[in-house]
C-alpha cells in the first residue's frame, strides 16, 4: 500500500509499505480521509523522535475491509471513525479512568502507524460505526471534535460565561461552536490570520480581532482558551482571565515554551489554570454530536488533497493556510 512516512525530523515522503495485518481484536480500515493537525507538525519537527520513522495520521475514518479472528462487533463494509488512543489499562492513571495520562501513553499515528495511508489497523474497541447520513470523508473531523469535547469536560462550563479564544484555526473554531452550545453569553476570538477571523465571523463569533487589546472587557473573561500553543498568545491570555475565571491550555505548545503568572494573583483572584490532553471518554459523544450537524464540514474542511500530496499538505498546514486540511487516499 501507499503511505506517508516521517522518516526523520523535517523529512516526509510517500512510498510503498507492506499492507497491515489485523490482530485477533483488530480491524483493517481503508482510509477515506485523514486530517492533519498540530501534533503531526510536532512529529515532523522531531519532538517525538523516538517514534520515527512513523506513518502519521491520528484523525481518520474509513471502511472496514478486514477483521481479526475474534472480532464480532463490526463487519466488512462498516463505516467507522477511529479513536487513536491506545491506553495500557494497567497503570494507576488508567485504573483511575484517566487513560489520556497513561504512563505508557500511545496513539495510532503517533507511536504506531496511522491513517496517512491507504489502510490502517485499529482495535475494534476504538471504532465507532457511522450512521448512513454521515459522509465518511467528513468523519475525520470527529477526532479533533472529541478533543474539543474533552476540553469542555475540563471546563465544566457555567451558563452565561464570557469566553475568549486565542486561535481561529480548526480547534479554536470547534471550541467556538461548543461554547455557543454550552450557554456562553459571548465568545470573542483572537487571531492574526484575517482569513481565519473571517471564518469565525461566519460561524457567529461575538467579536473577532487580531489582538485582545482591541476588545473592551477591563474585568477580563470568565474563560480564556488558548488554541494556538503559541507562547506569546498564552502569556497574553493569562493576563486576561477575570477574577474567579479559568485559563485552559488547549493548544499544543512546544516543549520549551514558557509563560509567567504571579502566584499571588492565582491565590488572591482564585484563578484556575488547567489543561486538556487529547481524548478521554469523549469520542463516542463527539461522533454523536457530529451526526447531529454540530459542525459544517463545508466550512471546517478547506483542502482535500490526494495522499501523494501529503508533503505539500504539511507545507500548507505549517504555513497556516486554510482550515482543516485532509488527505484522501
Amino acid at each position: 500500500m501507499r503511505a506517508a512516512i516521517v522518516e526523520a525530523p523535517g523529512k516526509v515522503v510517500v512510498t510503498s509499505v507492506p499492507d497491515p495485518t489485523p490482530g485477533p481484536r483488530d480491524v483493517v480500515v481503508e482510509i477515506a480521509a485523514c486530517g492533519l493537525c498540530g501534533t503531526d507538525l510536532h512529529i515532523l519537527q522531531g519532538e517525538f523522535a523516538p517514534t520515527l520513522p512513523i506513518v502519521p495520521g491520528h484523525e481518520f475514518a474509513g471502511e472496514v475491509v478486514g477483521i481479526g479472528s475474534e472480532v464480532s462487533e463490526l463487519g466488512i463494509g462498516d463505516r467507522v471513525a477511529v479513536d487513536p488512543s491506545l491506553h495500557c489499562h494497567e497503570c494507576r492513571y488508567c485504573r483511575a479512568g484517566r487513560g489520556n495520562l497513561c504512563d505508557r501513553w500511545a496513539a495510532i499515528g503517533v507511536t504506531v502507524p496511522g491513517g496517512a495511508a491507504e489502510f490502517a489497523v485499529a482495535p475494534v474497541a476504538n471504532c465507532v460505526r457511522l450512521p448512513e447520513h454521515v459522509d465518511v470523508r467528513d468523519a475525520a473531523l470527529i477526532e479533533p471534535l472529541s478533543c474539543a469535547v474533552r476540553g469542555y469536560d475540563v471546563l465544566s462550563g457555567t451558563l452565561g460565561a464570557n469566553v475568549l479564544i486565542y486561535g481561529s484555526g480548526t480547534m479554536g473554531l470547534m471550541m467556538l461552536e461548543l461554547a455557543k452550545r454550552t450557554g456562553a453569553a459571548a465568545v470573542d476570538i483572537v487571531d492574526i490570520n484575517p482569513e481565519r477571523l473571517a471564518t469565525a465571523r461566519r460561524l457567529g463569533v461575538s467579536r473577532a480581532a487580531a489582538e485582545a487589546a482591541g476588545f473592551e472587557r477591563p474585568s477580563g473573561w470568565d474563560v480564556v482558551v488558548d488554541a494556538t500553543g503559541n507562547a506569546s498568545a498564552i502569556q497574553d491570555g493569562l493576563g486576561r482571565v477575570a477574577k474567579g475565571g479559568t485559563f485552559l491550555q488547549f493548544g499544543v505548545a512546544d516543549y520549551g515554551a514558557t509563560a509567567v503568572i504571579e502566584p499571588y494573583r492565582i491565590y488572591n483572584q482564585e484563578i484556575t489554570i488547567t489543561g486538556s490532553m487529547a481524548v478521554l471518554h469523549s469520542f463516542e459523544r463527539a461522533a454523536a454530536l457530529f451526526a447531529t450537524g454540530v459542525l459544517d464540514p463545508g466550512i471546517f474542511i478547506s483542502d482535500r488533497l490526494p495522499l501523494e500530496q501529503y508533503p505539500q499538505a504539511m507545507d500548507r498546514f505549517q504555513a497556516g493556510q486554510g482550515r482543516k486540511i485532509v488527505v484522501e487516499p
